[in-house]
């Protein structure tokens, strides 16, 4: 969960490194550092805090510059966040610095036993160990640093991306990952190391990411050479050329990237759909789908796994699958998953969802659902990810960069992608009427008009924000497909906001929660007019009787909630198994104006990041 940047070549490091680990702080926040080589040392400066602390540290000390060096934005696993625990790393000599995503498991024992040879440790961090015993084997065995790196790497058991130089050898930068990603950026006569494409897409088209257990050495006027860190054997890199351009990944006007993204959804949703839903052929194009068709249709049983948000879209795509293909459908935390010894068949078909594709859990799951036999479907935004190589097939959503922590369009894309799925199957097995099937493309490709739409409602729910800006606690309520949006709104407020929220199926308010209802508590109910919608205004009518604040999110036209509510945010009406995708709108709103109007920092809200790469 932390951001590693590296460069060699002719330009001046500093300034790309700085910029790109910018670009990578949704990945890690609580302290950055760089280090450069300058004619024969490494001069290193790092603290606690955010890039902008780490430029301007920079500036007062007046670092120079040098044409190779590495960067690091942390998110904190072993040692608090401070000075000393900030990335890069020395080793005890001083030859070898290093930056490192992940966490090295069995630290500890190689801590005692590189103290017991003399090694002194200055961080709490198991980088700094992991530096050391680099240094170790490289004295012992006397050895170049790239073969004392895959030997230290034999040795060590979790999870890493690191990016290693030394003083003595100042031409190359060696790179490594195991379930942490690692792109190299290939320019002209220069390279770019980076956690994902965003720190060099200025500079390059053209990357190599490599797969787990392998390693590289980066070298001034060489080809990459990329090696199996277990086997030494020689692999031949393959170079993608990326679709990413610079006006992705950046705030375009906005105030912040999460309402930049929030605005992004239209276009999101019709680029994920797009090619895959055609309405004149009345067919849903999907060769992940096609391909293994066989594997779907026959399944006994569906299992989606995910984390977070991700977890909540399976959720709707639970009630999506069940209801158009008439098979049992079981939505798991990856996290719980992983650890619990799941009954998994050859009959079996798993869905991973995963914005970045490099979740830690979601990809223990899948080789988990692998090794039992389970066919894995993929479902992530980022291309190249561990998740698009690890699963069988797959679709990605094709929402773009989502760089606010809080994730909104990878929500609603995941959402229209599992849609389109289900939709597929349900025609290919005759669930569903040619008509239906129709109805339901017809509907889907009018669902961008119809959150463009949802989106004039800004003004109107930052007013509502204004009210409850200082609440404490606040509750969500749907029923059926918008249960999961009630789940999801608590998430988003939670996340941003810091106001302890929770989402409950309404039915379910009478069974506990309704003891916390008073005047203090505003209660956000999902009331649109499809399904149980008369079940939900006797649960509303609870509510004020209770002398609770009510939000409801309702039908355009809708009369009944809206004479009980203290406030009533319309959206258009759509069928009820895609009400989810504008429903969330408003409350991706909501999050967002009140944690702006409580002086919350938006995109990088505390103790979280981006893509959780460590367990």
């Amino acid at each position: 969960m932390c951001g590693i940047v590296g460069y060699i070549g002719a330009r001046e490091a500093f300034p790309v490194i700085l910029k790109g680990l910018e670009r990578l702080e949704y990945r890690g926040y609580d302290s950055a550092g760089i280090a450069l080589y300058n004619k024969g040392i490494i001069e290193l400066c790092k603290t606690k805090g955010k890039v902008a602390d780490l430029r301007a540290k920079a500036d007062k000390e007046g670092v120079v510059n040098g044409s190779i060096g590495i960067g690091h934005t942390r998110w904190a696993t072993h040692g608090e966040p401070n000075d000393q625990n900030a990335h890069p790393h020395y080793s005890n000599s001083g030859d070898l610095a290093i930056i490192h995503n992940g966490i090295i498991e069995n630290y500890a024992s190689i801590k005692e036993a590189l103290i017991n040879r003399g090694y002194e440790f200055h961080s709490d961090t198991d980088t700094e160990v992991l530096v050391n015993l680099i240094e170790d084997v490289k004295t012992n065995e006397n050895v170049k640093l790239g073969k004392a790196v895959q030997i230290a790497l034999n040795q060590v058991v979790g999870a890493y991306a690191i990016a290693v130089f030394d003083r003595t050898k100042p031409d190359e930068i060696v790179v490594a990952k195991l379930g942490s990603p690692l792109a190299i950026g290939v320019g002209e006569d220069e390279f770019f190391i980076a956690s994902d494409a965003s720190p060099f897409i200025e500079y390059t088209n053209n990357a190599i990411y490599l797969e787990d257990e392998q390693m590289a050495i980066v070298k001034r006027g060489r080809d990459v050479r990329v090696r199996q860190v277990r086997s030494d054997k020689p692999v031949n890199p393959y170079v993608q050329e990326l679709k990413m351009n610079l006006e992705q990944i950046e705030k375009g006007g906005y105030d912040h990237f999460m309402l930049k993204e929030i605005y992004e959804q239209p276009e999101a949703i019709k680029d994920t759909y797009r090619g895959r839903l055609r309405i004149n052929d009345g067919i849903v194009k999907m060769a992940g789908v096609e391909d293994n068709l066989g594997k779907f249709l026959n399944a006994k049983r569906i299992i989606i796994v995910a984390c977070g948000t991700s977890w909540h879209a399976g959720l709707v795509a639970e009630y999506i699958f069940e209801e158009l293909m008439r098979i049992p459908v079981e939505v798991e935390y990856a996290s719980e998953f992983r650890y619990r010894n799941p009954v998994i068949t050859q009959d079996d078909v798993v869905i991973a969802i995963s914005q970045s594709g490099e979740t830690a859990d979601t990809l223990a799951a899948i080789k988990l659902s692998k090794e039992k036999g389970a066919f894995v479907f993929g479902v992530c935004n980022v291309v190249g990810s561990s998740i698009s190589r690890e699963t069988h097939a797959g679709a990605y959503t094709h929402a773009g960069p989502e760089i606010g922590v809080a994730s909104t369009k990878a929500f609603t894309t995941q959402i229209t992608v599992l849609t389109l799925i289900a939709l597929k199957l349900a025609k290919s097995t005759g669930k569903i009427t040619h008509s239906e099937f129709h109805n339901y493309l017809a509907e889907l490709e009018t669902i961008p008009v119809k959150v463009q739409e949802t989106l004039k409602t800004d003004a109107h729910v930052a007013t509502i924000a204004d009210i409850y800006k200082d609440a404490t606690n606040c509750l969500y309520l749907g029923r059926g497909y918008n249960f999961p949006v009630a789940l999801e709104g608590a998430l988003k407020l939670k996340e941003i906001s810091y106001i302890h929220a929770e989402g409950y199926p309404a039915a379910e308010m009478k069974h506990g929660p309704i003891a916390l209802i008073d005047e203090q508590m505003p209660v956000v109910v999902i009331a649109t007019k499809k399904g149980h919608y008369e079940k939900v205004v006797s649960n509303v009518q609870e509510i004020k009787s209770r002398k609770g604040k009510i939000i409801a999110v309702v039908t355009q036209g809708d009369k009944d909630v809206s004479k009980l509510a203290d406030h009533v945010i319309e959206v258009p009406e759509t069928h009820e198994l895609l009400t989810p995708l504008l429903t969330t709108i408003p409350l991706q709103l909501l999050s967002y104006h009140i944690a702006v109007m409580r002086g919350c920092n938006v995109d990088q809200p505390r103790n979280l990041a981006k893509s959780v790469t460590v367990e």
